[in-house]
């Protein structure tokens, strides 16, 4: 077998018992891995109706086939359960170290049930396993339960996959971590993994995967290393994501003022640049390329952003990383503040207590514009302020959150329960889709998101396809990379027609497969990305042997896994009712380039009728037919259907 290890490691933390699975190689090819993998188990193992925190739940940790080769990319891991905060299926990426890792110590995936009585954590090392006593880390911060772990084990070179005291106490959309800044993040993955009185994972080996075509193989990363300076992602390396600040600005498409704005005065303060230059670690000497740009096992692209402040109101410890441009936007521009160390204390926060930054954020400004339009008071708000712009109260929120003290248990829940729960006409200020909170990029600027957020099986969710420009304005740049997805023109700007939905659909089945490969989408991708679709499948060919491998198998898998969730959520009782867009998005934005531009409700039913329509799926109730889920080899899957 080369790439993956054959193994997949079933625990039940009711009973304390282990079994170890070994798939032959038809299963790793159906799969491949991640997503897909993990969407196997789950409808496979699990039944319908269960308790998403309750013991019945099941909580997948799938890496793939490419996980842990020396090349840029790839060191990446899917967590997977029933979600809390949506109760859809709840899916969700990371990267770092700990995913090359658990690959060197001898596991494709992990599946977990039940739950145990008391906290534990599970200690893999070298193939071998254990459940130990985590009694005394429950309660700890990550960065404080991650060094205790490596020194309990005494080995510092452990890498750490844990929650920290927001899944602990069921915050529904607390994440999983490692490194303590490197985040499972979305759907509330971390609040399974508390509810299971599972603590942490740490991992230890030295099993380096195999490489079929090793010659090939180092060609293809040696490429990558070398292309990367003049690449369209090089500034993603010097700056960050915040690097898009600017250009989102200029595009009128930077959510502001809770998604009432696509345009904010005080961006540049918040900017990736001023970022760069001020507050990573190491820019007072000049050595912020060194000290400050962190990055994932044999990653050539060094994004993730490392800030330190010693001084003033907001002092952040390097160990939790810095904030992306979702970070600073949702505690940014969707806050309305301009301050760059109070969003990097917040971010800090979510990293050391384990939350998801985009639903926290976004949470608070549904608070915030609630609060300025008279909905909430200061009684509400345990006395805080929550005018637009006030940071010390955004930071303070943040807090309240993570441990569930007054008005932060009630925040706690997401904002479209909360705003079930205070109601006064609050849910005119949601921007949740299947209860999820919309990331930074905006539908009404960006049409074809509409289509994606509404429809994506675990709610709004900005990394499932490739977005607008790249099929528009930009497409004779991308044309030969567009060429194997199947498109030899573009669209007009801000259509939503059937060729747009076509598109979006190619785009969307490729970034599935990639969420399956578990493949960073900075670094592989069908438009501005370091390598290109044809790249992704010379990796699969060079890394397992497979030969014969082809960019239509790999996009069968992306379509196949997109087909499972689906179903997950029909088992569920979730079909085209559910793919709700909010009221918001059908009103003007204002200022900016953007001034005026909103959803046509028309427009985006007719587009959601083609996009069912073309992906095979019944259009009346967005629920795959058996006659697709046959031709992908999951009738067991339409079975349970019927």
């Amino acid at each position: 077998m080369n790439g993956y290890n054959g193994k997949i490691l079933h625990v039940n933390l009711t009973s304390g018992k282990f079994h170890v699975e070994e798939p032959d190689e038809t299963f790793y090819r159906k799969y491949m891995g991640g997503s897909a993998l993990a969407m196997h188990y789950l409808l496979k193992d699990m039944p319908a109706g269960v308790d998403p925190l309750g013991a019945d739940n099941r909580l997948v940790l799938a890496l793939s086939v490419l996980t842990g080769t020396a090349i840029s990319g790839q060191s990446r891991m899917t967590a997977a359960a029933k979600s809390p905060l949506t109760g859809a299926i709840g899916d969700s990426q990371s990267g770092g170290f700990f995913p090359s890792e658990l690959k060197f110590a001898g596991y494709d995936a992990i599946v977990i049930k039940g739950k145990s009585e008391k906290p534990v954590y599970l200690w893999i090392n070298e193939g071998k396993f254990e459940l130990r006593d985590a009694s005394h880390l429950w309660g700890k911060i990550t960065g404080e339960a991650e060094a205790s772990i490596k020194e309990e084990l005494d080995d510092n070179k452990i890498e750490v996959l844990q929650i920290g005291p927001a899944g602990e106490n069921g915050v529904r959309f607390a994440g999983i971590f490692s490194m303590s800044n490197r985040a499972n993040g979305r759907t509330g993955m971390g609040a399974v993994m508390g509810s299971k009185n599972l603590k942490a994972i740490a991992v230890r080996g030295k099993k380096r995967p195999t490489v079929a075509d090793k010659d090939a193989f180092k060609k293809l990363a040696k490429w990558g290393a070398k292309n990367f300076p003049e690449s369209d992602i090089a500034g993603l390396g010097k700056y960050g994501t915040a690097e898009t600040t600017g250009a989102n600005q200029s595009s009128g498409t930077l959510p502001t003022y809770n998604y009432n704005s696509g345009v904010f005065d005080g961006w540049e303060p918040i900017d990736g640049t001023t970022m760069y230059d001020t507050i990573l670690r190491g820019a007072a000497e000049g050595k912020q390329d060194r000290l400050g740009r962190d990055t994932c096992y044999a990653c050539t692209v060094r994004c993730k952003r490392v800030v330190e402040i010693t001084e003033g109101d907001y002092k952040v410890d390097p160990k939790y990383g810095g904030p992306e441009y979702e970070t600073t936007s949702t505690f940014g521009n969707y806050c309305a503040v301009d301050d760059l160390g109070a969003i990097s204390k917040a971010n800090e926060l979510c990293n050391k207590y384990g939350m998801d930054t985009i639903s926290c954020g976004a949470t608070i400004s549904w608070a915030f514009e609630a609060f300025n339009e008279g909905k909430l008071t200061l009684e509400d708000t345990d006395g805080l302020d929550l005018t637009w712009g006030n940071a010390e109260s955004m930071v303070k929120l943040t807090e309240k959150i993570a441990k569930r003290e007054g008005f932060g248990d009630l925040l706690a829940e997401g904002s479209e329960r909360a705003a079930s729960e205070v109601g006064r006409g609050t849910e005119a200020y949601l921007i949740t889709f299947k209860g999820q909170e919309a990331p930074a990029h905006m539908p009404r600027v960006k049409r074809s998101l509409a289509v994606i957020y509404a429809t994506n099986p675990y709610g709004a969710d900005h990394q499932t396809h490739e977005h607008d420009p790249s099929f528009e304005d930009d497409f004779e740049y991308y044309a030969e990379r567009m060429a194997v997805l199947g498109f030899t023109e573009g669209v007009e700007a801000r259509s939503l027609n059937a060729e747009k939905i076509r598109f979006t659909i190619a785009s969307q089945q490729m970034y599935s497969t990639m969420d399956s490969l578990n493949l960073c989408q900075f670094v592989y991708g069908p438009a501005w990305q370091l390598y290109g679709p044809n790249d992704m499948v010379e990796l699969v060919r060079t890394v397992t042997g497979w030969e014969d491998m082809s960019f239509e198998e790999l996009q069968k898998v992306g379509e196949r896994r997109l087909n499972m969730m689906r179903a997950f959520n029909a088992r569920e009782g979730m079909d085209r009712k559910n793919d709700v867009i909010p009221e918001k998005l059908f009103k003007p934005l204002k200022g900016g380039v953007s001034d005026g531009w909103k959803l046509d409700r028309d427009e985006v039913e007719s587009a959601l009728d083609s996009y069912f329509e073309q992906c095979g799926w019944d259009v009346k109730t967005g629920i795959p037919s058996r006659a697709k889920l046959d031709e992908l080899g999951l009738d067991w899957v339409a079975d349970q259907l019927d």
